[in-house]
Formats: C-alpha cells, structure tokens, sequence
C-alpha cells in the first residue's frame, strides 16, 4: 500500500478475493459457444486460453529468477525478500484480469476488431513504432511525474516498497497507476484497429512483449548477453537489462524509461554506474555456502510448496488445497521428472550474521525414501550431495527428514565411515531435536507416555528425563525391556501405564496413531518425529515438530518449511547453522548424541526461540 493511498488505489474487484476471475464468466461462456456453435473469431475465443498461457509465462520467470538469486550467480540485489513483500504482490493475475476485460469490451464495442487476419505486416512494423514512439516517450514522463512527492506517495510508493524485485514486482501498482499504464499501451492497439490494420499476431504479440520485458527488467539477476550489445551497439538504447532497471528500484533517481533506455540518454537521466554494475553482475559466479540444509519432496502436492513454485502457496504451511487437484496432471508430471533427475538442486539461500545458508532439494518424495526399490538410489544421491558440498567449500550439511533416517545410511556414519577425511562436518540435530522436546514439556509434569519408534531422540529424551525425575512410561511389557536394555541413566525404571492416564504424550515415528483416540481430554502431543502425526482429535492438543522461531536477522526467509507457521525453522535444519556458529569440529551422525543442555543454550543465545505454543485441531 502507497505510504498515502489515493483515489482508486483498490482494484474493483478485490472483496472477490480468489474468485474475482468470476467477472469474465459471462464473455468466456459466449466465447466457448461462439467457437463451437458460430463462427470462429480468434481474437474473441483466443482471450480466454491467452489468459493460462501469460499466467505459465510468468510463472516461469518467477521459478527461473527465484532459483537464480538461490543459486547467486548473476544475481545483482543482495538483500532478501520477506513474507510482507510476497504478500503484497500476491495480486499479480489483477493485470491479466484487467486486460482480459479491455481485449472483451474493444470486441463487444467495436465490431471492427472481430475477424482480423492472424497476421499483418505493416500492422506488427506500426505497432513497433508507435510503441518506440509515443509510448515509451510518455511513459518516461509519466514515470517521472509519478516519482512527484505528491503522486508518489499515494501510488507509485506502493511499487517502490519492493527494492529487491522479483517478475512480479512489474506489475504491482495501485489500480488507478495501472490504468494510466493501460492507456498508453492502448495507442498501438487502438491506432492499428482504427486503421484496418491490426492482426492476432500484432495484438497477442505486442501483450507478450510487454509481459516478456517486464519479467526480464524485475527477474533480480544478470543475464543480458554482453556480446549481443558488441555485435549491436544500438540495443544499448533499444532494450533495457535486468541491472538497469533494478538501479531505478535501489536509486529511484535514474533509469526512468519503460523498456528502452534512449529517452534515459536523452534526458541525462542514466544512472554512471549503469555500465559498470551490469558488468559486475555479468562476472557474478554461484555463491559457495557455509552451511547447507538438505531436504526433500515430501507429497505430491509439496512440489507447489517449494520457493521455486508458486509463491503465495510457498509463504504459507502446507495444507491441503482443492483446488489442487485441478491441476493433478501437471502434479504426476512432476513425480516423472524426479525419476530422471539425477543431482540436488539449489532451493534458497540466507544470511545469518556471517554465515551463507543455502537448502539444497533431492527431487524425491517421502515414497520413494520408504520404497525398496528406489532406496539405493536415494542412498547414492545424498552421498553425491555431499561430497558435492565437500568440493565446494561448505562447512557443515545438515541432513532434514528422510535423508538421515538409520535404516537408510545409519544416520550417515556408514558414509562416514567409507571417507573419513572429510572436511565437511554432517548433522542429523538430534541433540537439538531432543533438547527442543525437553523444553516443550510444560513445567511441572511429572510422568509422560513415551510412543513410536524408540529411536537415539527417544532414547536421549528418556535418560533427560530421568535426570529431572520424570516418570517415563510405555503401554506394553516388550517396551519396557527394550528400553531398559539400551538407557544409560543408572535410574532405568520404566513403567507400564493405562492409555489414558498420562496427559503428555511423546510420539515419535511408526507410531500407531489411532491410540489418540484412547486419549483422556485435553492430553498433550509432542512429536520427536520428522513428519507431524495425523491429528485426530478435538479436544487434545498437539505441537508442531521440533522447531524453534527464528531470529530477525536472519534474512531472505520468506517461504514456509513444509507445515511449520512463517519464519519457524525446524531443528534439524537449525542445528547444522549452531554447529557452524560454534565452530564444532565433530559430526553428528550414526550413534552420537550432542550434550542437549549445551546445543540448546546455544541456540538461545545465538537469537533462536522455543516454539511452546500448542494448537488444537480445527
């Protein structure tokens, strides 16, 4: 929102929320029966199939740009986005909407713009000029009165709030801003039209244009081949580059034109350090991080949950979403492209004080981690991934979800083991997993009811919880020897309990998840597992995984972690940050468990926040 909103800041149609494509119901259902039933008009029916292909379009460059920036090669605007920014320009599609209306009403309106011939050449050669011509002429006056203090701050403020830009930043701007914008590239169509000599080709293709420029000049990395502009001098003036316009969003002084920068020469109105930052950020190699977190799919539906996808689904804890499953075909294509991916991939990076984080992705979903068949690929891939860190200079891997399990690499101490001369520290969090159980049990509970697989987390809570004489106790007599084989608390008395006495319930992974339902009211879930349990009941509470809320300094978090709430970080992922922090020069993997009360006080004191706050089911 502008710092001073003016008039027609809103756009119409923004009460409808999700369903404001709704409006264009009646002109799509005519245009279906035109195309079946009458006669076929491709600049009527071609509207509404357009409207898919512009939403791929920029969905394409929002993926290529996020997955650029992650990666830093090229990359020009360091600082990070946030969840506020993602927000804000959530209402990307309210251009497409707004031209699907004006390319409906010119045909309603003006019988002239039916039937038009899918090409014309003098029609696609006056549109390049008159868009050369009186377009970007009065846009760059136009975008230099809209940086006026008085129409700044109740419009074009609104755009500006984004320094660091993503594609969609181009057209985040107040509705009544967007009108303007709209008038201006209505010259080229409406002179053409009016001059019987418009085509398909010359009005879908001028959109595309503009779309295709926009994305390019907002994408935040380098990319514009520098001996293109040697073999072609004047494309220096004709085509702008992503660090050119990106100088306007960190200066807002300079480089005022629309997409060609000739009128920014003309007027003195260039940025002197143009040339010198699109060099800089050509020469721009991938970033080597200090620490690397390694994740992977977890359902089908997670593919829209990663940064790379869609970005208001990625800045919120994944949930089921029907409409999902409109597009399930695309959901299987992205199960066979993980079949045939062979290698990580970079999904984000962060800052935290001095350190580089990145979250490397295995293209695999939690299925094929549990599947005989595909294990052993899975086993090769993270120990390529490692040693992939290894060469690249990382400090410290830290293994999230599936990727460190035992029954799959022992907690990685079998590749371990196999190179030992590794420099790269690798760590599963499960000291800090345990620590972060312990500090989530309310204060004063005296007995517990420990479920699921008795695992090193299990095993390490339950000696902590000796140590503070807390009851440990399990529902059946095998349970009882199983772990009284393996504790190292000389206090071992593990106790036999009725299901539904203990109100705090500890569960892990494998557990029977159906024993909930034997619960008393108002019993208390505590996973130590990496996924969250199936939540069953009404009126028990459950906690979020082993997570803690991370510090305001670290930055360019803006996407949720699988389920968690916005800028809470699993554990596992954290422990591997804390490592490199303090410089632990030891693995944590196999067997070995961390001192819990050392790891935890060191993730307070480096700013990270216990998560404490239970949630019913709703």
């Amino acid at each position: 929102m502008a710092s001073k909103p003016g008039i027609l800041t809103d756009w119409p149609w923004k009460p409808l929320g999700s369903f404001k494509f709704v409006i264009l119901s009646p002109w799509i259902a005519h245009s279906i029966y035109s195309f079946i039933w009458i006669e076929r008009d491709p600049t009527y029916y071609l509207n509404f199939p357009y409207i898919f292909l512009r939403m791929l379009h920029n969905q394409i460059w929002i993926s290529i740009s996020r997955y650029q920036t992650a990666k830093g090669k090229g990359r020009i605007v360091d600082k990070g986005l946030e969840f506020e920014q993602v927000d804000r320009e959530s209402n990307w599609d309210d251009q497409i909407l707004l031209t699907a209306i004006v390319l409906y009403t010119m045909h309603t309106i003006f019988p002239i713009s039916a039937n038009l011939p899918w090409w014309r050449t003098d029609g696609v050669i006056l549109t390049t000029i008159l868009h050369a011509g009186p377009v970007e002429f009065l846009y760059y006056w136009l975008h230099r009165a809209l940086h006026h203090h008085f129409l700044y701050s109740r419009y074009h403020s609104h755009h500006h709030s984004s320094i660091v830009t993503q594609p969609i930043t181009a057209v985040i701007h107040p509705f009544a801003e967007m009108l303007a914008y709209f008038v201006l590239f209505l010259i080229p169509l409406s002179t053409t039209l009016f001059l019987n000599k418009s085509s398909v080709a010359a009005i879908y293709g001028y959109i595309f244009y503009i779309d295709f420029m926009n994305n390019m000049g907002h994408c935040n990395f380098e990319f514009f081949p520098k001996k293109l502009i040697s073999y072609f001098p004047l494309l220096k003036y004709l085509s702008y580059t992503p660090s050119f316009h990106s100088l306007h969003h960190t200066k807002f002084r300079s480089n005022y034109s629309l997409f060609m920068p000739i009128y920014d020469y003309i007027y003195g109105t260039v940025d002197t350090s143009t040339d010198a930052t699109y060099e800089a950020c050509l020469k721009r190699q991938e970033e080597s991080p200090d620490v690397v977190y390694l994740t992977h799919l977890t359902t089908l539906d997670s593919i829209f949950q990663l940064r790379l996808g869609f970005a208001s689904i990625a800045s919120n804890p994944q949930t089921y979403k029907w409409y999902l499953t409109l597009i399930y075909p695309f959901t299987m294509c992205s199960l066979l492209i993980t079949w045939i991916s062979g290698h990580a991939i970079v999904l984000e990076n962060n800052t935290f004080k001095d350190l580089k984080l990145q979250c490397w992705l295995i293209p695999r979903f939690k299925t094929q981690y549990f599947s005989k068949r595909h294990s052993t690929t899975v086993k090769k891939l993270i120990e390529e991934t490692i040693m992939k860190a290894e060469l690249s200079g990382v400090k410290v891997i830290s293994l999230g979800l599936l990727n460190q399990v035992k029954e799959l690499n022992a907690h990685c101490a079998l590749y371990i083991e196999r190179v030992p001369q590794l420099k790269i520290k690798v760590v599963d969090g499960s000291s800090l997993v345990a620590a972060t159980v312990l500090n989530s049990i309310p204060t004063g509970t005296i007995q517990v009811l420990l479920r699921g697989k008795f695992n090193k987390v299990a095993l390490a809570i339950t000696n902590a919880l000796f140590r503070q004489n807390v009851q440990v106790t399990v529902l059946y007599n095998d349970e009882v020897n199983e772990l009284e084989r393996t504790l190292t608390s000389s206090n071992r008395s593990i106790s036999l309990s009725p299901i539904n006495t203990p109100k705090i319930w500890l569960v892990g992974d494998e557990w029977n998840e159906d024993e909930q339902l034997q619960a008393s009211e108002g019993s208390f879930f505590i996973p130590f597992s990496h996924f969250p349990p199936k939540q069953m009941r009404k009126d028990c509470f459950y906690h979020y995984t082993p997570a803690m809320i991370t510090p305001t300094a670290l930055v360019n978090l803006h996407s949720c972690e699988n389920w968690l709430p916005r800028r809470r970080m699993s554990v596992w992922r954290i422990a591997g940050i804390i490592h490199a922090l303090e410089r632990w020069n030891v693995h944590e993997c196999g067997n070995t468990i961390f001192d819990v009360e050392k790891v935890w006080e060191a993730s307070i004191r480096h700013g990270f926040k216990p998560l404490n706050t239970p949630h019913k089911l709703e």
